[in-house]
């Protein structure tokens, strides 16, 4: 989130730093606009992602199907290197299998009727086997979640127990030791 709120604040300073500036300078960075204009659209195209978690809070940034968790629409790696052509495919797919993955992705997945493109606009429908199979999964994971739990559980109990085993014994033997 902070991500998000730092993004906000960027445009706020460049004006901030314009309204401060000189008229020498104001005529300087005119000047150069045309050149300052072609990286500014440049990191849209050309991701600095280094990991794919830091590619995926670019891709909700940037993006309203990632920002809303809105089921993709098949083939969205496609319209990812259309619009980032420079993407990084190793990335991308891993960046996607993390966000198609999550519990919010897969609770939108199971009740969704519609798919959307980048932009948020419906597309093709879901089908029935791909709602079943987000809720195959949600199930799968409150599973293993539900016996991880009971496990944790389990070995608190024993612990607690054995600890009590071993105080009895400490007592007996201090009990039976006196002279």
């Amino acid at each position: 989130m902070n991500t998000i709120s730092n993004a906000a604040e960027t445009p706020e300073a460049n004006e901030n730093t314009a309204a401060n500036a000189t008229p020498e300078t104001v005529e300087a960075v005119d000047s150069a606009a045309p050149a300052a204009a072609e990286p500014a659209v440049a990191p849209a195209a050309a991701p600095a992602a280094d990991s794919p978690r830091a590619l995926l809070k670019q891709l909700q940034q940037e993006f309203e199907a990632f920002r809303n968790c809105l089921p993709l629409e098949i083939g969205i790696d496609k319209q990812l290197l259309a619009r980032m052509p420079n993407l990084n495919r190793k990335l991308m797919r891993a960046a996607l299998g993390i966000h198609t993955g999550s519990m919010r992705y897969l609770r939108a997945m199971e009740k969704a009727t519609v798919r959307y493109d980048l932009d948020g606009k419906p597309g093709a429908e879901v089908t029935d086997t791909h709602r079943l199979h987000a809720k195959e999964l949600l199930q799968q994971r409150f599973k293993k979640e539900a016996e991880r739990k009971k496990a944790e559980r389990d070995a608190v109990i024993q612990q607690e127990a054995e600890r009590k085993r071993q105080e009895k014994l400490q007592q007996l033997a201090s009990k039976f030791s006196k002279k």
